[in-house]
């Protein structure tokens, strides 16, 4: 088939009037489509997946009705159902998609569904579905729970999954899986795509994303990778001298003028930081070292108000914000082509991560994309070094989705109880199409089927839990209440009660968590928003404040603020440190950072790839065991709860516990029994109880309970 086929010619002439070509992997994907197919479209940010996707039902709607006298005049209903993990890119994506139907002149219409939008809207929509609905997973949850959610999506032809990297791994991805699971049982013929930009397995992404057929076997589908890798420049700014930087910390205030200098190369800059407590605190200090820039930089988190995000984004796409200083919540898809300078303040976590932000500059095709990086301490820019030299051999992170969470399936019957109700038998089968269920068993269904019914063993004597019961051969819900709370309820994602942060006679500003309001008192004030306000009251879950004339305040603390580093970083980590052991210093920062590892050689040791790095000291406060796995906070945490427990089996161990992403201390009264352990039968390091050492290693500690929400 040529590239001019008569099917595809809408969509080429269409591209050939902007002055574009549309790239092969777009015109596989639209043939793909036509063709009948499902699969996953894996190419670098800016290089048009959204229209790849997009113009397939596009083009199959006018094949099937080329006589455009004889279109019709109402729009048709519900065709593409599109899904994109954050609100945020929601209104950008309406506003692509949208184009294409204004220059065709096609009946079809586009809307969102999100939180953002009002209830009135939700409910015209469910009278009279759009062409097109872009929406996230727990507002098609939400669908899925109306009474009438088959007949709304009767004739549903296909899903697009937008940044699916996003979603994939997490619980808000197996909440996508079993939506997408009830509706290929409503219509099985249903076509699904999936676009992502940065994942590393991307076999499994799209076996995840298509789940299984009735016999476990994987639903075929095809991968389409775009053409060569785009551009990607990863530089840092280097302090003028490492030692008298830092050698810890997170906030990296000390390249404030550096920064300046960098944001005043370019015409519009990105500054992200990896908390909303950083964005704040950066957006006050660039205020405060160029006043002149005041209404031409801005803040961006997802705390902030919907109207004051929205005139951020704007700001960026039409050029007229010179930097605007933000978190995660301008990490995917919204495409802002004036930007052509990112900085990464700290570490950036993750391969991927960096990838993905670097993309929010040159977003566009055949555009280079360069990230330069911020380091706040000395050894971030060992992490610099590490990033770029995994992306150059394409160690990006994968994503493994949750094995059959029960959490997420209990929530979902009760969903499906409400839409309609649900046999055991058909939806048993049905939910083990989904990947992440594929191997349910028998026993863990009935278990969660009796939590919803009885409340469980632990729950059975509360009336509130019993929220689903057979009627006539089907689950329901029977409770009008119970169906209430469950339809506001519903989602995965995991957080602290929220207050809304309102002026005094005027607008809202965001919203801020609940604890750190409860230790402010009238007077006080706090950053929030770029600005410094003054607590007047709190009432009805509002903090009513007005602006203080203080360029000082507390700065909040939000949920999600200890991100770790990932395996595939801190594996490039070490094996940068590995080679500056070996006296090889190829990049800028291990230049940079080379005086304070060769004092690391003197005073103890870099270590191998193949070797631990254990170090002792003994203070004041008494004696301290440093272990270096480099494996992120996360798992360097869980090991320092193993091996407390482990040396508390060979003598009683009192330890106090800290981690960070590159290892962890044990602090004790007493010298811990590391060579005892050593050699002890079995040994410290033996891999053959970890399954019975971790879970009595953390309920030993205080990790079950501080993290249980999250569990």
């Amino acid at each position: 088939m040529t590239t001019h086929d008569d099917a595809l010619t809408p969509a080429l002439d269409w591209f050939g009037g902007h002055g574009w070509t549309p790239i092969a992997f777009q015109q596989e994907i639209w043939r793909a489509y036509l063709a009948g197919e499902s699969g996953l479209a894996h190419a670098a940010t800016g290089t048009g997946k959204s229209y790849a996707a997009w113009f397939g039902p596009l083009l199959q709607w006018l094949g099937a009705n080329p006589d455009r006298a004889r279109w019709p005049a109402q729009p048709p209903r519900l065709r593409v159902l599109w899904i994109t993990p954050l609100r945020a890119l929601a209104a950008d994506t309406e506003q692509a998609l949208r184009a294409p139907l204004v220059d065709l002149g096609l009946p079809w219409t586009v809307e969102r569904r999100t939180g953002d939008v009002s209830s009135h809207a939700k409910g015209r929509q469910l009278k009279k579905p759009p062409t097109a609905l872009i929406t996230t997973p727990e507002s098609l949850s939400l669908l899925l729970s109306q009474p009438d959610a088959r007949t709304f999506f009767a004739d549903l032809e296909a899903v697009v999954v937008d940044e699916w990297h996003e979603l994939m791994g997490t619980k808000r991805g197996v909440q996508a899986e079993l939506c997408l699971a009830r509706l290929r049982g409503w219509r099985p013929f249903l076509r699904t795509w999936g676009l992502s930009a940065t994942l590393g397995n991307l076999d499994t992404a799209l076996a995840v994303l298509l789940g299984v057929d009735a016999a476990g076997s994987a639903r075929p589908g095809r991968l389409v990778r775009g053409e060569a890798p785009k551009s990607v420049v990863i530089d840092s700014l280097l302090p003028d001298r490492v030692d008298r930087f830092p050698w810890a910390g997170h906030l990296g205030l000390k390249m404030l003028p550096k920064v300046v200098d960098a944001i005043e190369e370019g015409r519009t800059a990105l500054v992200f930081t990896n908390t909303r407590s950083q964005t704040e605190l950066w957006y006050q200090a660039l205020i405060n070292a160029r006043p002149d820039w005041a209404g031409d930089i801005a803040l961006h988190h997802s705390s902030l108000s919907p109207d004051t995000r929205q005139w951020v984004e704007d700001g960026l796409k039409d050029g007229y914000l010179r930097c605007v200083v933000c978190t995660s919540s301008l990490d995917l898809g919204v495409d802002f082509s004036p930007v052509d300078r990112v900085l990464q303040v700290g570490s950036p976590k993750g391969v991927a991560r960096l990838l993905q932000r670097a993309g929010r500059s040159g977003h566009q095709p055949g555009v280079e994309s360069r990230a330069t990086c911020v380091p706040t301490h000395a050894f971030e820019l060992v992490e610099v070094a590490a990033a770029r030299h995994a992306i150059a051999a394409g160690h990006v992170e994968g994503r493994e989705p949750p094995d059959k969470p029960l959490d997420v399936l209990v929530q979902h019957l009760v969903t499906v109880a409400l839409g309609g109700g649900f046999v055991e038998s058909e939806l048993l089968a049905e939910v083990r199409t989904a990947y992440s269920y594929r191997t349910l068993g028998d026993d863990e269904w009935q278990w969660a089927l009796d939590f919803v019914v009885n409340g469980g063993d632990a729950l059975h004597a509360y009336p509130e839990y019993k929220r689903i019961s057979l009627d006539d051969g089907r689950y329901v819900v029977g409770d009008r209440q119970i169906g209430t709370r469950h339809r506001l309820s519903i989602g995965t994602i995991v957080g602290d009660a929220q207050i809304e942060v309102r002026y005094l006679n005027g607008p809202s500003l965001g919203t801020i968590v609940e604890n750190f309001v409860a230790r402010l008192k009238p007077g006080d004030r706090f950053l929030f928003a770029g600005r410094v306000l003054e607590l007047v009251r709190v009432r009805e879950m509002t903090a009513w404040v007005r602006r203080a004339n203080s360029s000082r305040g507390a700065v909040p603390r939000w949920t999600g603020a200890n991100l770790p580093i990932s395996t595939e970083l801190g594996e490039a980590m070490r094996a940068k440190l590995a080679d500056a052991a070996l006296g090889v210093l190829d990049d800028p920062e291990m230049l940079a950072v080379a005086p304070v590892l060769r004092l690391q050689a003197k005073w103890s040791c870099i270590p191998a790839l193949d070797e631990l790095l254990v170090e002792r000291v003994k203070t004041r406060e008494g004696h301290h065991l440093f272990v270096y796995p480099f494996a992120g906070r996360l798992v360097n945490m869980g090991l320092a709860a193993l091996f407390a427990y482990r040396l508390g089996q060979i003598q009683p161990l009192t330890a106090t516990v800290t981690a960070t992403d590159y290892g962890f201390e044990l602090l004790s009264p007493e010298p811990a029994p590391l060579d005892e352990a050593l050699a002890a039968t079995p040994p410290l390091f033996d891999t053959t109880r970890l399954l019975e050492d971790i879970p009595a290693s953390l309920n030993a500690s205080e990790l079950a309970r501080r993290q249980f929400r999250e569990v």
